[in-house]
């Protein structure tokens, strides 16, 4: 063998093109848990790593927590001894692969929280060896691989591009989506350096169906960034003009679909009753953090975002009308909220508009219930909600019905049939009328 294919760039490609790579994954949750199976499938052995013991012990036993995981094709994995799960970070030594897929939150201040990442980050370099690659997948502000990890990782002595690699490529995961996965769902990778990127690519080419390389690592956080301020400009622009419809007694639900018909130059967003998820309410503020630092305002960003925080109290101030118009207020009434994950058919809660309407119905002084299939319970504010079941009953006795995710599964034609007061934010009593089951 000559000297060049025994650099650690030629050896960990020739690890990937024969599957003989162990691939670690930090954090497994919703972006890591589908990523270590799509390894799997790929016909790689992975071994995750998490902090929280009961999460580890039920994946050892192959069960899923993530609902984009069968639980079924978890536990063939875990049988056939290609994926095993651990909280013993001394082990990341093993792989040759570390995806790290961790949370990413904000603070109270709205500051990036990046405490997870250097966590991890910090784990890593205390068993960082020659020939190993690291991946971080939390989305996050421009600069943090290059800035944060890569000086933590080359104060161990190694050097990047040469004894290790590292690279950033953004998940891109949108749970509950039948069609879009993390394997078909195109692939943006940045390295640090050329073999970084080279290194990265051939590990996932396997695994994903499509891989985009850019020129860096800034590059490829910056892409993740911009898809999901995109979204949240866009959804600002369209709960501002709900806003502005109501005022002028306009359907705002007729105007865009309306507008919708026309082929060229439009794309169609929905308003509703606020942001929710792990990514469009957080990830423009990464940016906006960053660009404060470099003494520029993002205004565009930070105007949306403060049209999005506003619209729980629209949708309040909704149900106080409607309560109002039957000479009732909010206090000492009774409301039905219909749906508390952050989007229709799921059972995410991050971030969910639907907090902040309970938080803001509780406030005024109303009496909260919520029913949501896909949530059975629901800590807020201290104390512990439990979905009721959606009955005719159910519905008669509460003094408004607040929709505020449209679940596939919910019988609306029961819920129009049997409240006495309907708040939609979702227009999906319009949308069930119109297209039937």
């Amino acid at each position: 063998m000559s000297a060049k294919a025994q650099q650690p760039a030629d050896l960990l490609a020739a690890k990937a093109a024969d599957r003989t790579a162990l691939i670690g994954v930090v954090g497994l949750g919703y972006v890591g848990l589908p990523l270590a199976l799509e390894f799997v499938r790929a016909g790689y052995r992975v071994v995750g790593f998490d902090v929280n013991q009961a999460t580890i012990a039920g994946l050892n036993q192959g069960r899923s927590h993530i609902q984009d995981v069968p639980t079924q094709r978890l536990a063939e994995a875990v049988r056939a001894g290609t994926f095993a799960a651990t909280s013993d970070l001394s082990r990341l030594k093993d792989p040759d692969v570390i995806s790290i897929c961790v949370p990413t939150p904000l603070s109270k201040t709205k500051d990036p929280d990046v405490s997870f990442v250097l966590a991890a980050t910090n784990s890593v370099k205390q068993t960082l060896r020659q020939g190993q690659l690291v991946v971080l997948e939390s989305t996050t502000y421009p600069g943090t691989t290059r800035e944060l990890m890569l000086p933590a990782l080359e104060s161990t002595g190694l050097k990047v591009g040469k004894d290790f690699f590292l690279a950033f490529s953004p998940e891109r995961v949108d749970p509950g989506n039948p069609a879009w996965n993390t394997r078909n769902t195109p692939k943006v990778v940045g390295g640090i350096t050329p073999e970084c990127l080279r290194v990265a690519v051939a590990i996932y080419q396997p695994a994903i169906e499509r891989l985009v390389a850019v020129s860096s690592t800034e590059a490829a956080e910056l892409v993740k960034i911009l898809e999901n301020t995109f979204r949240s400009v866009n959804i600002g622009l369209v709960n501002e003009m709900a806003i502005v419809c109501d005022k002028l007694g306009v359907d705002v639900w007729e105007v865009i679909d309306a507008a919708a018909t026309k082929p060229f130059g439009f794309m169609k967003f929905t308003p509703g009753p606020g942001l929710g998820g792990h990514c469009i309410p957080i990830d423009p503020h990464y940016l906006a953090w960053k660009m404060r630092a470099l003494n520029y305002k993002t205004r565009f960003i930070e105007i949306a975002g403060e049209v999005n925080a506003e619209m729980p109290e629209f949708w309040v101030g909704k149900v106080a009308d409607r309560l109002n118009d039957q000479s009732k207020a909010i206090r000492g009434s009774k409301i039905l909220v219909l749906g508390v994950a952050y989007k229709k058919d799921v059972e995410d809660v991050r971030e969910s508009p639907a907090l902040d309407v309970i938080r803001l119905l509780r406030q005024r002084g109303g009496t909260v219930e919520y029913h949501d299939p896909h949530v059975p319970a629901l800590d807020e504010d201290g104390v512990t909600l439990r979905s009721v079941p959606l009955t005719p009953a159910a519905l008669q006795a509460a003094d408004c019905v607040l929709i505020v995710t449209d679940h596939s599964t919910v019988d609306y034609a029961t819920v129009a049939r049997h409240a006495r007061i309907l708040v939609d934010t979702r227009n999906v009593l319009a949308r069930a009328v119109k297209d039937p089951p």
